[in-house]
């Protein structure tokens, strides 16, 4: 793997091109930044936003389904978002021409590594046998080399993945132990499957080792923070908004603008979330039957108005009344109406443990797989569910934030 795959590597070149050379083509020479008004500032802020963005890039990009180009300017757009917000709150003086050139520098930057890395940084996995990839839908970016014989590879980069529940014979375990020792990275089939699809499998509870998936209380405790602090500052913002969606959704069709329906919240405990009524009212009136539960491809009963809510996401923004109430999260695993919850419950002994979070107004399910209808599906949502909560992270939230507003312009998985 390239040495500028490394992350001081990467910040060592950001800081000479991003933070360095703007200084220099802006003022000529740092005797005489150093006496500009709010040099100083801007450089210091300039360095943590490049060590910030870079930050964001790399743990964001570490979850199944990112691709490095995709993320590089949200990431940037964070990081310099933050410092700037800083130095206004602390109202300190700094250079806006050249915060800008170093943040389209950054962006320039890892743009060029990304593209010079690409071929250079192609993850080899070495199979094996006991590991069944039949019928899977393997990533392209990933090569997969099944090994006939009990020896360690060369490769140093090799990721070796093996299906620890099968018995391999003491050959193959004694290839294992050594290539552990060598340093090569020996994974679970299980946790690289896992890695890959962004799922976690729920065929038995014991195989998740559920005991050991209690979620980070710290973040949790922050985000419920971070989550009402944003509700309130947004509140007053979206109230116009409310009102002419609201309006239009009047005139569109006759009913009320808002939806309500008990979904199952955190704790497993009933709450009432409100929403943007986009369905003819007569038959959106939260019916306890599974089938009126669901909504269906090309569903007859959307209105014109909610058919365009429904595509933007705009229709769940009213559920910011339900984080205040502290029923809700920003990010979570999307509540479900207790007539589809029970039956879940019902088939899957252990669906109770997606309550263990507060549900969310997005999701890893939402931004991966769209809306659902099938059991498939269905069975598939609950595994991204459960990855989340195995991962539940600001790291996670943060992709997860990114992936809703690139989803809000392309109706990805609307109905």
């Amino acid at each position: 793997m390239s040495a500028l795959n490394a992350l001081p590597a990467q910040f060592l070149i950001g800081f000479c091109i991003a933070v360095l050379l703007p200084a220099y083509v802006r003022y000529g020479d740092f005797g005489t930044a150093l006496t500009a008004a709010g040099f100083t500032n801007s450089f210091i802020g300039a360095a943590i936003a490049l060590a910030l963005g870079m930050i964001m890039l790399r743990r964001v990009t570490a979850f199944p389904g990112t691709r490095t180009f995709g993320f590089i300017l949200p990431s940037f757009i964070g990081s310099f978002g933050l410092v700037l917000a800083a130095l206004f709150a602390l109202r300190l003086e700094y250079s806006r021409i050249y915060l800008a050139s170093a943040f389209l520098s950054s962006i320039a930057v890892f743009f060029l590594l990304s593209i010079y890395l690409l071929p250079r940084t192609r993850r080899r996995f070495y199979v094996v046998p006991g590991f069944d990839l039949q019928g899977l839908t393997l990533p392209a970016e990933i090569e997969w080399i099944r090994l006939r014989s009990p020896v360690v590879p060369e490769d140093p980069s090799a990721i070796i993945a093996a299906d620890f529940r099968q018995d391999h014979g003491p050959q193959w375990d004694r290839m294992l132990a050594e290539a552990a020792v060598r340093g090569r990275t020996v994974l679970h089939s299980k946790q690289v499957l896992e890695s890959l699809t962004g799922r976690v499998s729920i065929e038995h509870l014991a195989e998740n080792n559920f005991g050991s998936l209690m979620p980070n209380l710290a973040w949790r405790k922050t985000k419920r923070a971070v989550d009402l602090l944003s509700s309130l500052i947004l509140l007053p913002l979206l109230c116009p908004l409310f009102l002419l969606i609201g309006a239009w959704i009047r005139l569109d069709s006759p009913g009320p603008a808002f939806f309500r329906q008990m979904r199952v919240g955190g704790g497993g405990q009933p709450f009432q979330i409100i929403k943007f009524r986009t369905m003819h009212e007569q038959q959106s009136t939260g019916e306890a039957d599974m089938v009126a539960a669901v909504t269906l491809v090309a569903d007859d009963r959307i209105t014109r108005a909610g058919r365009w809510l429904r595509r933007t996401r705009i229709d769940e923004l009213p559920q910011i009344f339900n984080i205040i109430a502290g029923q809700m999260s920003w990010i979570g695993p999307r509540p479900e109406a207790i007539s589809l919850s029970q039956w879940y419950d019902t088939e899957i002994p252990f669906y109770l443990y997606r309550h263990i979070v507060r549900p969310g107004i997005t999701g890893w399910a939402q931004v991966n797989q769209g809306h659902v209808t099938d059991l498939d599906a269905i069975h598939r949502k609950l595994q991204y569910d459960f990855y989340y909560i195995r991962n539940f992270s600001v790291w996670i939230d943060v992709l997860i934030a990114i992936k809703t507003a690139k989803i809000a312009f392309t109706g990805f998985g609307a109905k």
